[in-house]
């Protein structure tokens, strides 16, 4: 799409509150100017530039996404909100629905059709009432207060795990990469063990999850779609198999547990499998997706504020509300979707029946509404902020608890274990704008430690 990046945000389309529901056919078209001023946008969003633009600085876009409403026009159709209330009461409102294997099937175009697509709308993610309630009842609460006292430990060795590959690395070749040893190693891991995954899998897992990825980006060229194609068809064999051979020798893993559950809740045994299957690839790539992006954003965040790390370390009771600025600050999920269906709603966004819904979650973190100074990076922000990272609602992070606790258990340890680890090359990001990953973030260990003088 060839756009004017010089327009300016157009005074028809001025900041406003969301408004009341009106059926497509009869709303308004968006103006010309502002739906391309809304591309211009996304465009440089998704930008993979290193310095100062896209996705190594998008905060400046967001904020003139901001300038131009807070329910604006989308390219495509259908709008996008831009503020935190707009987006907080989208997601909390159930009216609103997810963009399933039902929709996608009623749009007529290859890209809604292709084989990564249809496997990431019958996810648990993107699917909805009845049968996103049945999932949920089944499994139950995943992630409860006992099941994270029982993972700690393993996670502590998980994460000592990986400290030792990056130290080994730092030693062998004087800097190691932090995103892929770290950021993918730790959560391919823990999600891995708790489902029973074979470790000598974890690598084919990454590159299936971050591959399918590309198939809820906004932009992806045909070369991101063949390869979200040919990752989804892989991930979805993969535990096809897996999920066939531990119904054959079960052992005492979550994957197994699946599988007796929903024996009993489903009749039919190859839907059981199906069933089984998905939730497995699923749980691998919400873990690791969401997860990769707060352990990269946190060590990038702390590194370019030493000050803040250099306070957590003689006061590691502050790290989880650091976690969660993490989350707020740079969430990794920047834009997600949902439909509209018609019905009434109390969030009062005007989208028609079918019409998509895009929320940028990105933006509304960043809204000087919802938070003060939102720009500031700030480990010491009063709390708690209710951020929007692990989502809202019916569809709100089924893995949030184990998320939150490996962020806290790798930063208590790599700012005690490594006072010196310091970013030593910009990091290199992937050209998205929906799910944010670096793709690549090279670290090292500086001659001595950084002093600084803070309050109590």
């Amino acid at each position: 799409m060839s756009v004017d990046a010089s327009i300016a945000c157009p005074q028809s389309v001025p900041p406003q509150r969301a408004t009341r529901s009106v059926p497509a056919e009869t709303a308004t078209p968006p103006a010309a100017d502002a739906t391309r001023r809304v591309a211009v946008l996304l465009s440089r969003l998704r930008s993979a530039r290193k310095f100062g633009d896209g996705q190594s600085n998008p905060w400046p876009t967001y904020e003139q996404l901001r300038e131009c409403g807070d329910v604006v026009p989308s390219p495509w159709g259908g709008v996008m909100v831009t503020s935190y209330e707009a987006a907080n009461a989208v997601l909390r409102d159930r009216s609103f629905r997810t963009p399933d294997l039902e929709w996608r099937q009623q749009q007529g175009d290859v890209r809604w059709n292709s084989p990564a697509n249809t496997e990431l709308s019958q996810m648990m993610m993107l699917l909805n009432a009845p049968e996103h309630t049945r999932q949920r009842r089944v499994l139950g609460n995943t992630f409860d207060r006992a099941t994270l006292e029982r993972l700690t430990p393993v996670i502590e060795g998980l994460v000592d795990s990986v400290l030792d590959e990056l130290e080994l690395r730092m030693k062998e070749d004087g800097s190691a990469d932090y995103a892929e040893i770290v950021g993918d190693g730790l959560p391919v891991a823990a999600v891995g063990h708790w489902l029973g995954v074979p470790a000598a899998d974890f690598a084919d897992l990454c590159v299936w999850t971050h591959g399918q990825s590309w198939a809820q980006e906004l932009f992806p060229t045909a070369s991101q779609m063949a390869f979200a194609d040919e990752s989804a068809l892989s991930l979805k064999a993969y535990f096809q198999d897996l999920v066939a051979e531990r119904t054959k020798s079960p052992g005492d893993d979550v994957l197994s547990s699946w599988i007796r559950a929903w024996s009993e809740a489903e009749e039919d045994p190859e839907q059981a499998a199906t069933i089984v299957a998905r939730l497995a690839s699923f749980a691998i790539m919400a873990g690791l997706e969401t997860t990769s992006n707060l352990v990269n954003a946190g060590m990038w965040l702390l590194d370019r504020n030493p000050e803040q790390a250099d306070w957590l370390r003689y006061h590691p009771e502050g790290i989880p509300a650091a976690t969660e600025e993490i989350l707020r600050y740079d969430p990794a999920v920047a834009i997600t979707t949902r439909v509209g269906s018609g019905s009434d709603s109390p969030s009062e966004i005007a989208v028609g029946k079918g019409q998509l819904v895009y929320v940028c979650i990105g933006s509304a973190h960043h809204d000087p509404r919802f938070i003060a100074d939102p720009d500031r990076f700030d480990v010491r922000r009063p709390g708690p902020v209710r951020h929007l990272a692990f989502g809202q609602g019916a569809h709100f992070c089924l893995g949030a608890g184990l998320g939150r606790l490996e962020s806290n258990v790798l930063l208590r340890k790599v700012l005690t274990r490594f006072p010196t680890l310091r970013v030593v090359a910009e990091p290199v990001w992937e050209s998205r704008a929906a799910f944010r990953r670096m793709a690549s973030l090279r670290v090292g260990l500086a001659p001595k430690p950084r002093f600084y003088s803070f309050g109590a």
